[in-house]
């Protein structure tokens, strides 16, 4: 399990002020590091940069955004993988829950599609056969105390609470070694 380090970091964004370009500090000068196997809780009032200093762990932040610093995920600087390896360490080695658990999850595929879709793309060799998936989906409804004919909802059909667990059971679908909770 690696350490998640956030060495003297900086996000900015840059808009488009009355003077021309502008640039908004969402986050400055911020280095925390979150040892293997331990939780680290975040708080600050609304548009502290929270969410801001999370979303640049899997480099989820807008075009506008300019991180100075250096995000860690062991020895990995995120900043430096390549497309394929960013997409090999999201889910399978960090995931994250949204924020917004109805903007996450796809309106018109039910939950259990989009969670046997997290585990087909995503999976290590534990899950890659189709009746090893579906027994995943079916043990991570338990772990989030979901019933199993949940699978068959669609987003519109559950409760925000039953979604906001439908993302936590998404985070947790592929054993991931981090997991990044934005206001859970």
């Amino acid at each position: 399990m690696p350490d998640l380090i956030f060495d003297d970091v900086s996000i900015t964004y840059r808009t488009s002020g009355r003077s021309g370009r502008d640039e908004v500090a969402a986050v400055r000068n911020v280095s925390l590091t979150l040892p293997a196997g331990q939780t680290l809780g975040i708080a600050g009032e609304s548009g502290s940069g929270k969410s801001t200093l999370a979303m640049s762990v899997l480099r989820l932040l807008p075009r506008n955004a300019r991180l100075s610093g250096r995000v860690l995920l062991g020895d990995e600087d995120v900043a430096s993988l390549s497309f394929g390896q960013l997409r090999a360490v999201r889910w399978a080695q960090t995931s994250i829950v949204f924020q917004g658990a109805m903007h996450s999850l796809n309106p018109v595929r039910t939950v259990g599609w989009q969670l046997l879709e997290a585990l087909e793309l995503h999976a290590s060799e534990r899950w890659k056969g189709e009746k090893a998936r579906r027994e995943r989906v079916r043990e991570l409804l338990d772990i989030v105390d979901l019933p199993q004919q949940k699978s068959e909802s669609y987003p519109h059909e559950l409760s925000g609470g039953q979604k906001q667990r439908v993302m936590i059971a998404m985070a947790l679908a592929c054993d991931p070694e981090v997991i990044i909770a934005d206001e859970p």
